[in-house]
């Protein structure tokens, strides 16, 4: 009920008008604010279409309740560090600002097993491999074209998250992407996705929404996923000229993130990005899923941010092992850069211990300063 259009009409109630005035408004804020529920996005529940109604407000600012600082996790899905090669900083700057002013490399991995979306982000999430029997997450498919398991349900025991130990820790995520499939996240961990956003194939209203969230809300977790040139690869082949106008695209996108947050001096002091991808692409062809393969393997990651040295990753971190094209496996003593450590450094970015049963950077000892 309005009541704000009726002030001028109110004159008398009687006690009993009041009471039930009361009792309706009642009624009318729980069914828009229910826990685990976030009226002002997609949703799940409208995931299906590439359009949606307008999302309403964020929901009312949060802050960041953990240390006061912020994450923003990026992935480009399908991004091929040839493409920044190629296109160089003046095409691609933003990606290129987060690599040469933060602590960045053109030359991490993906996970060992699968170099395909769905399987890798849930190793970005979670921190472990993909192989269930080996104590990873289970996620080896690629989509949700039929009803699938949790990821608890894949893997057959109870598997953690970023999202559950931002939780813990008193803090609030949220996930923006242009993939119904990531919907799989929030049905894992239902009460620790706050906000799920998912628009298919609108990377422009992804970023839009995400951004406006980050504006006003100020969360301590985000997780934006990026599809246009994953998307774009598979319908005109790796490194094409729509492929690389794709990435383009990206970048300008990435570029909006940055801009919000350097609007912001508050945001701009206690906001950290970290970015990877999930693949890159076989260039020449529509596909990437061949794990065999350097191009297919290859993806970069970076962090930037306050505080963060404008170094190469590889160099702040001797333990670790530049790979050259190498696909160094589980048994090596030194690993490199995997895009499976953004959960572990976001958390320690976030004062918070690393994701329980977890793999990659467990130790949380990547270093980037």
């Amino acid at each position: 009920m309005d009541t704000s259009r009726r002030g001028g009409r109110l004159g008398r109630w009687s006690l009993g008008g009041l009471l039930l005035l009361t009792l309706v408004a009642a009624l009318a804020l729980t069914a828009v604010v229910r826990p685990g529920d976030d009226p002002a996005v997609d949703d799940a529940r409208r995931t299906s279409s590439t359009t949606a109604t307008a999302p309403s407000s964020p929901a009312p600012a949060t802050r960041a309740r953990v240390n006061g600082r912020h994450v923003v996790a990026i992935s480009v899905d399908g991004l091929t560090p040839l493409a920044l090669s190629k296109l160089g900083p003046r095409l691609t700057p933003n990606i290129h600002r987060l690599l040469r002013k933060g602590a960045g490399t053109t030359n991490a991995r993906t996970q060992v097993e699968m170099t395909v979306t769905l399987p890798n982000h849930t190793s970005m999430v979670t921190g472990r491999r993909i192989s269930a029997s080996r104590g990873g997450h289970g996620v080896t498919w690629n989509d949700d074209s039929i009803p699938r398991p949790t990821v608890q349900q894949a893997a057959g025991r109870a598997i953690s998250s970023v999202f559950e130990v931002v939780k813990a820790g008193g803090g609030s995520s949220a996930v923006f992407s242009t993939k119904t499939k990531f919907s799989l996240w929030k049905k894992s961990w239902p009460a620790s996705v706050d906000r799920l956003y998912i628009r298919k194939e609108d990377d422009t209203a992804v970023t839009r929404a995400m951004t406006a969230d980050l504006a006003a809300t100020q969360r301590d977790f985000y997780f934006l996923h990026l599809g246009i040139a994953d998307q774009t690869g598979h319908a005109s082949g790796w490194m094409s000229s729509r492929y690389l106008s794709a990435v383009r695209r990206a970048d300008a996108l990435v570029g909006s993130v940055l801009r919000t947050i350097a609007a912001r001096p508050a945001l701009q002091r206690t906001t950290t990005v970290v970015f990877t991808a999930d693949h890159g692409g076989l260039p020449g062809t529509k596909g990437h899923s061949d794990a065999r393969r350097w191009q297919n393997y290859t993806v970069p990651f970076a962090i930037y941010g306050a505080g963060v040295r404008a170094v190469p990753l590889y160099r702040l971190n001797p333990t670790r092992r530049e790979p050259g094209r190498t696909q160094p496996g589980f048994s090596a003593a030194r690993q490199p850069v995997r895009n499976g450590e953004v959960a572990n450094v976001s958390l320690r970015l976030l004062g918070l211990g690393p994701v329980p049963g977890s793999l990659w950077n467990s130790r949380q000892d990547l270093r980037w300063r």
